[in-house]
């Protein structure tokens, strides 16, 4: 808002102090114009009258110093500068208490900004301290801040690279399309696989793009390297579980084959023999594919999804037990219809095993909103609850003499690829629970 024209506020006051007090000093006069007075008395007269003009002079120049002293406390403080303080302006009264909040203020904000520049400085001395490279960006894409990993990585120093673009530096495409994502490139100071982590913070106010950059090669190599070796220490199993069989039965069929004359019973050994060496070939087919099934799994295609029809549709399958669905609220999601209705059979028919097993009535599924956000799937039982918690998840390992050892792990993967988990554990009145959380609705 302008200022007024026309007199300050100090000069108006000066105008008013005049106004009150000139019809005394004219009236003084006027009587000194008469004559009758004695010496003393002229002196008292013309001593009021200067009083009478200089008084509100001597109140407006009085305001006016004390208001200035207030601008330029507020001024210094506008300014960042917390150290002026006002002395003497006055001990009591209204403008004693402005002062002191003034003087008080100033101390609050100079805690406030020595505790600020202390967090800063120690946040400067973390980011500096990380292994991973971190990059801060402006709104045009020009670099703010680099850490020393992050000039490092770059190859040059961290005063040549601010300023400079996010596509001069190659770091253009980590500021657009998804906010986390594995990356490989090659930069000046070092070649590697990357974890890309993108987002947003305002700092003085403006907004900036972290980008932060995690070399992953050398944990990815070493999780790949045991991830091999527990996948092949599995194949080795299940396929030795059933080449064994099968080897031994070819070799006591051959000799069978090699007597002569051959026994009474040879034909009855035989289709044995050819019998189990079918179900062996069966078992490891059945293997072989839910392998293959789970390294293809693809990315899901999300759209649109009644979660309601969905879940009665995957319990409807399941004729063993009662499957009971507890409709939760209503609730649109958007998901792969098919890989998730994959993951609902599967939990579903453990479920139905897990009763049967247990001689238990049947299996429950309802859903609901958390108040963290997205929505969960549980699947109850009420059989004899979690055998061997550890190897739940483990790929190939089952309990079931015909099952395949995907089941769980399918419907994590599935649940994992949509953002979210899955989860089993007990429940206290016995039975399994098994609770799917995907994020959204």
């Amino acid at each position: 808002m302008s200022e007024r024209r026309g007199r300050s506020f100090e000069g108006r006051l000066r105008v008013l102090g005049l106004a009150a007090t000139g019809p005394l000093a004219i009236v003084i006069l006027l009587l000194l114009a008469r004559g009758g007075w004695d010496r003393w008395e002229v002196v008292l007269a013309v001593a009021a009258v200067g009083g009478a003009i200089a008084g509100p002079l001597w109140l407006g120049a009085r305001v006016a110093y004390t208001l200035r002293t207030i601008s330029n406390l507020l001024g210094g403080l506008r300014e960042g500068d917390y150290s002026l303080r006002a002395r003497g302006l006055a001990t009591r009264g209204a403008l004693a208490g402005i002062v002191r909040e003034i003087n008080d203020l100033g101390d609050v904000l100079r805690h406030q900004r020595l505790g600020a520049l202390e967090a800063t400085a120690q946040a400067h001395r973390v980011i500096d301290a990380l292994d991973a490279a971190v990059f801060a960006f402006d709104g045009e894409t020009r670099l703010r801040l680099a850490n020393r990993a992050g000039a490092r990585l770059l190859g040059e120093p961290e005063a040549e690279l601010l300023g400079r673009s996010g596509q001069e530096l190659g770091l253009g495409d980590f500021l657009e399309g998804e906010p986390a994502r594995l990356a490989e490139r090659s930069f000046p100071g070092r070649t590697g696989r990357w974890d890309v982590r993108r987002s947003g913070f305002r700092r003085d106010g403006l907004p900036l793009v972290l980008v932060v950059l995690s070399d992953v090669s050398r944990p990815l190599r070493e999780e790949e390297r045991q991830a091999w070796k527990r996948l092949l220490r599995v194949l080795g199993h299940e396929l030795g579980n059933s080449l064994a069989p099968i080897r031994s039965l070819a070799e006591t069929l051959g000799r069978l084959f090699e007597r002569d004359p051959r026994p009474a019973d040879f034909d009855d050994d035989a289709r044995r023999g050819l019998a189990l060496i079918a179900e062996r070939s069966e078992a490891l087919s059945r293997f072989v594919g839910a392998y293959s099934r789970l390294a293809r799994l693809p990315p899901p295609r999300r759209g649109p999804v009644d979660l309601g029809t969905l879940v009665r549709r995957a319990a409807a399958l399941e004729q063993r037990v009662p499957v009971v669905v507890e409709p939760g609220p209503p609730l649109t999601a958007r998901v792969d219809a098919d890989q998730l209705e994959q993951a609902l059979i599967n939990l579903i028919q453990n479920a139905a095993e897990a009763s049967l097993a247990g001689g238990g009535r049947g299996v429950r599924i309802t859903w609901c909103l958390p108040a963290g956000g997205g929505f969960e799937l549980q699947i109850e039982d009420d059989g004899p609850g979690l055998a061997n918690p550890d190897n739940l998840f483990v790929p190939f390992y089952t309990t079931k003499p015909q099952g395949s050892g995907i089941g769980l792990v399918l419907a994590r993967e599935i649940s994992e690829a949509h953002g979210g988990g899955l989860e089993l554990a007990d429940r206290p009145e016995g039975g399994c629970r098994a609770t799917v959380r995907l994020p959204g609705g």
